[in-house]
């Protein structure tokens, strides 16, 4: 049946105000990310969402450390430069609670929040609230090359000592062929060396401040924790290695340069993948070594997404967190990229999926590490704070830093352990005075 030329009219007209409604509804999302892996693959991937949205993204894709710094100052300054941050387990419950970024519990019952990780989910809540969603959560372990263990006649332990790492880095450590015989961050940042050196401490027996939150840094356990990272990356390490944070060594070991790599579990995707690694058919995985105490040897941490409280396109960035952080985006992941590259660490979906277990022999392993690992029970002695390899008070941010510059200059060459602990104690009884914990 034909329509008449008013019906036609009548018809366009819909469409044409359809499609003006549409153009003004459309907005550019401004989204500060950092430039690891699975960040990389949301960016390649975000076009999809913008012809099914019609809003569009300018992305800011920023070193970690740098990535924090303008992050931070955007946020407390409520400037508004950016509608989505990404923002990790320290920063989400601390920014929460001063209500600089808004809650994200109404993304719909099809986002399925119960699918989430309670710990990934509790750890980036205030009240109850999520004030983040996860995309991706990690723990850390021990990745090694099984090649050139097998033609050194070495056994991974089943659970590793730092006094078994320390002989392995040793009878590995080949320069003259590439080859050394551990990589370990010791890029300077609170996120970066002192992420690992935060373990470190731990599992020596060591922690940041007393039930009086008196500063501890300058206590044996801390010195012999600072003195085996010391020992090991400057003899066994790369050059340049005070200048290495994660990307730097995950490319390092991925082109067969690092026998052994104490790091992110996260990494483990890119690390088994041909397409990205060299050594994907030859690496194997161990937890996190110990000393005197298997307490805090592995930590936890999330990369999650965030909406501040200043930006004033939240309906449209709320669309993208629930697009991107979502069980049907994980599935999309894993059909383009490839099943080892899913983001790991956040949804139960995940790790009951057969196709990614199969392509991901490290998954259960990974899963495991993560649930282990617990933020209010990660030191040998009692501690008034939660966390694994990093202190949740505002002041640690800049108080984590300095001591990783401090730490960083050992490796370097440029001090001591005794002068760096020396000055790191000073800076933090000051920053605890200021604030007010001692007097």
């Amino acid at each position: 049946m034909g329509i008449t030329c008013r019906e036609f009219k009548a018809g366009l007209a819909v469409t044409f105000l359809g499609a003006v409604s549409t153009l003004a509804s459309a907005e550019e999302l401004t989204i500060a990310t950092v430039n690891n892996a699975d960040m990389v693959v949301m960016q390649k991937l975000s076009p999809q969402w913008e012809k099914e949205s019609g809003h569009t993204i300018n992305w800011v894709i920023l070193e970690e450390n740098v990535l924090r710094q303008r992050a931070t100052t955007d946020i407390a300054t409520k400037g508004g430069q950016f509608d989505i941050v990404t923002i990790g387990a320290y920063e989400a419950p601390i920014w929460g609670k001063q209500g600089w970024l808004n809650t994200l519990d109404d993304l719909g019952d099809d986002y399925d929040y119960e699918d989430i990780f309670d710990g990934v989910r509790n750890g980036l809540s205030v009240d109850g609230k999520m004030v983040a969603v996860p995309f991706y959560a990690e723990s850390s372990f021990t990745f090694y090359r099984t090649d050139l263990f097998e033609n050194a006649g070495l056994t991974m332990p089943e659970q590793p000592t730092n006094e078994d790492i320390m002989g392995f880095a040793e009878k590995l450590h080949d320069p003259e062929n590439g080859t050394y015989g551990i990589c370990l961050r010791g890029k300077a940042g609170w996120g970066e060396n002192m992420a690992y050196v935060g373990t470190l401490v731990n599992t020596f027996g060591g922690d940041w401040f007393d039930m009086d939150w008196n500063p501890q840094l300058d206590t044996p356990e801390w010195k012999e924790a600072v003195t085996f990272y010391a020992d090991i990356l400057t003899n066994y390490g790369p050059p340049g290695a005070s200048s290495n944070g994660h990307n730097e060594n995950r490319a390092l070991f991925a082109n067969g340069s690092c026998a052994m790599w104490v790091d992110a579990t996260s990494a483990a995707g890119a690390i088994y993948n041909p397409k990205e690694s060299k050594v994907s058919d030859v690496t194997s995985f161990a937890p996190a070594p110990i000393s005197s105490t298997p307490k805090g040897a592995g930590w936890f941490w999330a990369w999650a997404l965030a909406i501040p409280s200043s930006s004033e396109k939240v309906d449209a960035a709320k669309e993208f967190l629930k697009w991107s952080t979502s069980k049907e985006y994980v599935t999309l992941v894993g059909e383009s990229e490839g099943w080892v590259a899913v983001p790991p660490g956040t949804r139960h979906s995940t790790y009951e999926n057969p196709a990614y277990l199969e392509a991901a022999p490290f998954a259960s392993f990974t899963k495991d590490a993560i649930l282990s690992a617990d933020p209010a029970d990660s030191t040998r002695d009692p501690v008034p704070y939660v966390g694994v390899q990093f202190v949740t008070i505002p002041e640690f941010q800049g108080l984590g830093t300095t001591v990783g510059q401090n730490v960083a200059a050992v490796i370097a060459g440029n001090s001591t352990v005794e002068e760096a602990l020396s000055t790191s104690q000073a800076v933090a009884e000051r920053t605890m005075e200021q604030a007010g914990y001692i007097k």
